[in-house]
């Protein structure tokens, strides 16, 4: 592993590979990473933002589009959109991501591992995605293990009373999407309205190996609708209002046969009023109350392929309270820009679910409530140094709580234009409400004493830009290794009749990143993350982490009218768990196989006929790649979409 590691170090930087870190340029301040809004090149982790501008100009339509090219981070969806979408960040598992929306953790109180499906978010609201990999816990609590997304939603453009804004576009396999909005700002206030919708025919998702393979596509119907209104009665103060609506409806592919009466629908209903204020110019100071509700229903009914049929209905609900606080203390000593943030947090879980047939039904009726103290503190030193702490600790009703810590800090060097990043934590994610009291006929029922799955993380990196072709900014290079130890992971037991704390894993990688701009007008990037996964126990790796994942994409301006975005994104070759690797004859494998490598490529051009309308035309997966990101389920097909959009 080492040599690998120094030798695709070596690579990068003599090929100058272009590299996804830099996804987009990065806005002025982070505020996922550390709470307090830092400037990113202060922040000690490893953060990639991927802005509006980037959301459109890349066409990306759902979160998990968005998130193919970020370092560290492997998406597998089994489907098309709507389908389930899970994360892997830097080897850790599905469950070990935490996503949040403003601020506020929305993964699904009623998923039975509480891992989030990033297919079913739609992005028109959706102002940036912030996405830090690394422990997260000392800030934002359980399942920040691997790292977090948060989507942070749009709002009224300063200094315009109104605006409308939009847009309409139609394609292949009778897509057809579109939205519209009305927004405005004044001094005293700001709102935003608007609507969102998408419908496709879709793909069929099921490989086409299989011999019993009915081309069945599954179609998808998703709408949303998001309302915001802020007040600010004086110039340090602000109350907040957002409710996001969200519904799809789509079909779902059974592997190795196709099922054409399965569907499945996905509601969301999510709520926060926030109220903040300045004191003494330095102490801002907010109370937020926020509420999720879920709602998933899956209906299978009889039909030629199967006589069976299934109702199987999932409602979660995850209510938030949280006092935060953030200080600006100024410079003391030798210690400048100091600033503190702290806080409480209080959480209420619920889920209610039905799955399977009796006499094996899965069933899940219960709650659970936490209360977490959080505080970090962050300073610059000798106006080079930039230090940064947290510390949590998680007190819950009915598990052991958790005290989660991190330690970072960045060197600057001026003088070789280079940065150096080094950090620690811990993090955990605390057993879900199916894993503590579940249960499934009379054969298997939840373990109320599971403790938490926990991690300690380090990782060191370096960031350099290189001047050249009469640009000071003309390359830009960083890697960043990373080593994660993870310990008391839940498992079945060995007569599968509850979960234990049985299973401790490692994982441990590099993100190799590059940013080339040879001309105003071109700009390339991309990333290599080479990561090795270890279960302790079988020595094995780890199901769906591949070793190698590379990203490339362009930003091609040859005007300032057009805007030409290729995206190319390689997955190697990937281990799947036993009993899910499929024949081509249907039949199951005992023993984990590997998945092949795959290749897919997007292009998305723009066209600014006029400042207010905009014309693009976007291509998915042009050379049609067959690539099976999980065992059985292949990637959408080639697609194409032509449309417009609009601001007045």
């Amino acid at each position: 592993m080492r040599r690998l590691l120094l030798l695709s170090s070596a690579l990068a930087l003599s090929l100058a590979l272009p590299a996804a870190a830099q996804v987009v340029t990065m806005p002025e301040t982070i505020v996922t990473a550390t709470r307090i809004p830092t400037p990113a090149e202060q922040v000690p982790a490893a953060v990639t933002v991927i802005d509006r501008r980037t959301i459109e100009e890349r066409g990306y339509r759902t979160l998990a589009e968005a998130l193919q090219s970020v370092p560290g981070l492997r998406m597998v969806q089994t489907g098309g959109f709507g389908q389930q979408a899970s994360a892997f960040i830097r080897g850790s598992s599905s469950r070990h991501v935490l996503v949040m929306l403003d601020g506020v953790p929305v993964n699904d109180t009623a998923e039975p591992n509480g891992a989030f499906n990033f297919g079913n978010e739609l992005l028109a609201d959706i102002e940036r995605i912030e996405v830090v990999r690394g422990p997260g816990s000392s800030l934002y609590g359980s399942g920040a293990v691997g790292g977090v997304v948060n989507m942070i939603t749009r709002r009224a453009p300063a200094n315009t009373p109104l605006q409308f804004f939009g847009e309409a576009a139609a394609g292949s396999q009778r897509t057809v999407r579109g939205h519209l909005g009305v927004a405005g700002s004044t001094d005293r206030y700001d709102y935003l309205l608007m609507g969102q919708g998408m419908s496709s025919r879709a793909f069929d998702a099921t490989a086409p190996r299989f011999t019993a393979d009915t081309g069945e596509r599954e179609g998808f119907s998703g709408q949303a609708a998001t309302a915001r209104f802020a007040f600010r009665p004086n110039a340090g103060s602000q109350v907040e209002a957002l409710l996001r609506w969200r519904e799809n409806e789509a079909g779902q592919d059974n592997v190795p046969n196709d099922d054409p009466n399965s569907t499945g629908t996905d509601r969301r209903l999510y709520g926060q009023i926030r109220g903040e204020t300045t004191l003494f110019g330095v102490w801002t100071t907010g109370l937020r109350a926020a509420v999720t509700e879920d709602k998933r229903r899956y209906v299978n009914l009889p039909d030629a392929v199967s006589p069976s049929s299934a109702d199987d209905l999932y409602r979660g609900r995850r209510e938030v309270y949280d006092w935060g606080n953030r200080l600006r203390l100024g410079n003391m000593g030798a210690a400048r820009e100091i600033g503190l943030a702290f806080g409480i947090t209080h959480e209420r879980e619920d889920a209610n679910s039905r799955a399977g047939s009796i006499p094996f039904q899965t069933v899940t009726d219960a709650e659970a409530e936490a209360t977490a103290f959080h505080a970090g503190v962050q300073a610059r030193f000798f106006d080079r140094l930039d230090v940064s702490g947290g510390l949590r600790r998680d007190e819950a009703e009915d598990y052991q709580g958790f005290t989660s810590w991190r330690l970072g800090a960045v060197l600057a060097l001026p003088e070789v234009q280079s940065r150096l990043i080094l950090s620690a934590g811990t993090a955990f994610k605390a057993p879900s409400l199916y894993q503590r009291f579940g249960r499934i006929g009379t054969t298997f029922r939840g373990n109320p004493d599971l403790d938490p799955e926990r991690s300690f993380t380090w990782e060191a990196g370096i960031e350099t830009d290189i001047p050249g072709f009469g640009r000071h900014d003309f390359a830009t290079f960083g890697a960043t290794y990373f080593d994660t130890r993870f310990r008391d992971l839940i498992d079945f037991n060995a007569a599968f009749s509850t979960l234990e704390n049985v299973e401790s894993a490692r994982a441990r990688g590099v993100e190799l990143t590059a940013t080339l701009r040879p001309a105003s007008w071109l700009e390339l990037g991309g990333g290599w993350t080479i990561t090795e996964t270890r279960d302790d126990a079988t020595g094995r790796p780890l199901a769906r982490r591949p070793r190698n994942v590379i990203s490339a994409n362009a930003r091609i301006a040859p005007t300032d009218r057009i805007v030409i975005a290729p995206e190319l994104l390689f997955t190697g070759p990937s281990l799947e768990g036993a009993f899910a690797s499929y024949s081509d004859d249907g039949s199951s494998i005992a023993t984990p196989a590997y998945n092949k490598s795959g290749t897919v490529l997007h292009l998305t051009a723009s066209y600014r006929a006029t400042e207010q309308v905009t014309f693009f035309v976007e291509g998915r997966n042009l050379t049609n790649s067959r690539y099976e990101p999980a065992n059985g389920f292949v990637v959408p097909g080639r697609s194409a979409v032509v449309g417009t959009r609009f601001v007045f």
